[in-house]
């Protein structure tokens, strides 16, 4: 019977390589979920100091909704710009297309009852 033998200690068990003393690897960045390639893709809003709307400024990847906020705020309000950020998941956003605007707001156009053309103003009746 020919074969290779494995060397063994004592009561037979097999031996164990050498251990050296290494240093522990830096700690990695926390990954995502196991399944997810990526954190998810949230819209940014900023609302300027001198605006009363928010205004959407970009996109940034964040696993949460707390750390998309914060880091909205160091990427698009480095310069006080903001008062106001709201951060929406992409995911959560549905718009209309734009090439579609024909037939999409088409219903608007035959309800006259929301413009005021069947009517005078007076003149005297000033912002209406």
């Amino acid at each position: 019977m020919s074969g290779a033998t494995t060397p063994t200690t004592g009561a037979g068990a097999p031996s164990e390589p050498a251990r050296t003393h290494q240093p522990a690897a830096p700690a990695a960045p926390a990954a995502p979920p196991q399944g997810e390639r990526s954190w998810p893709l949230w819209e940014v809003f900023v609302r300027g100091k001198r605006g009363l709307s928010h205004v959407h400024v970009g996109s940034l990847h964040a696993p949460d909704a707390e750390l998309a906020l914060r880091n909205a705020r160091d990427v698009y309000t480095r310069r006080q710009e903001g008062v106001s950020i709201w951060v929406v998941r992409a995911d959560d956003v549905t718009a209309s297309s734009p090439s579609e605007k024909d037939s999409f707001f088409d219903p608007a156009g035959d309800k006259i009852y929301r413009h005021p053309t069947f009517y005078d103003v007076p003149e005297d009746v000033e912002y209406l």
